[in-house]
């Protein structure tokens, strides 16, 4: 249920990083280029930090590549401009994705559902999560809804990254894990995370060194073990989220995000393949 339910949602929020409107409204807020404008979007809920803090939280970027937009994102323009910059842009997505269908009870069930799982989800050591759910809550339904879905998938994010951090897999290790797991083609970290092949050949060593990754550059057993044990804990730690959710009521929640879920995929503006390894379980 936890792997569905993130699927799910992972879509919804998605749009604040690829849908159009996101880039124009980051855009037009004043930040240059997407890099600054992602890293700006989705940093703005801890005020104006810097480069180590978005580190920290976002885990699997290089600090060269974060310090090239954060702090400096600040000068052109405020976390405030960037708050309301991805909730009016994800907002307008997602109005566009379900023009013509008849989606309102959907929406209504699932950003209601959500809102009373993320409010009641704990707080300890999720730092992203907390800082989204400081913010105000939206009024409009889709916007309340984006809202919900991001504030359960920070806190499956946070989770994710305390259980990498536990089997003591690093962000940079994290990512070629991905790519050795055959869920994530190496060409798309080497562009969305900026690995040159230098990096990718030594984080590689280091895990063919603990036995994670085989010479062929495919998960070992033992790799296996350790990533499906990550995967496992992730999940339980994200069905926290939800304990104030009866069986029913997660079943609902589960469907309005499905039904919400495939016109955003019928945009096409979500890539096939993301960073992450999402796949889309409807």
């Amino acid at each position: 249920m936890a792997r569905q339910l993130w699927s799910r949602l992972e879509v919804i929020h998605g749009v604040t990083y690829f849908s159009p409107e996101a880039r124009t409204a980051l855009s037009g807020a004043g930040y240059k280029g997407f890099w600054m404008g992602y890293f700006a979007g989705r940093a703005a809920p801890l005020g104006p930090v810097g480069a180590e803090i978005v580190l920290a939280t976002f885990y699997n970027f290089s600090i060269t590549h974060v310090s090239r937009a954060i702090p400096d994102a600040w000068s052109f323009a405020p976390p405030s401009a960037a708050l309301a910059a991805r909730e009016r842009s994800a907002a307008a997505a997602l109005q566009r994705a379900f023009a013509g269908s008849n989606l309102a009870g959907a929406v209504e069930t699932a950003a209601a559902l959500g809102r009373a799982a993320a409010e009641s989800a704990p707080m300890e050591g999720r730092a992203l999560f907390a800082a989204n759910r400081a913010l105000p809550w939206p009024a409009e339904p889709t916007a309340a809804l984006w809202h919900a879905c991001t504030l359960l998938r920070e806190h499956r994010g946070d989770g994710h990254v305390a259980a990498l951090t536990a089997a003591g897999v690093g962000g940079r290790e994290a990512n070629v894990l991905q790519a050795a797991a055959g869920l994530v083609p190496r060409e798309v970290f080497e562009v969305a995370r900026h690995y040159d092949d230098a990096e990718w050949a030594s984080v590689s060593a280091g895990l063919i060194d603990r036995g994670l990754v085989g010479s062929d550059g495919k998960l070992t057993t033992r790799g296996k073990d350790m990533k499906a044990e990550v995967e496992d804990r992730t999940d339980r730690l994200a069905l926290t989220a939800y304990d104030a959710l009866d069986d029913k009521q997660l079943l609902q929640l589960a469907d309005a995000l499905g039904a919400l879920a495939r016109p955003v995929i019928a945009t096409g503006d979500i890539p096939e393949v993301t960073p992450i390894g999402m796949r889309l379980e409807l």
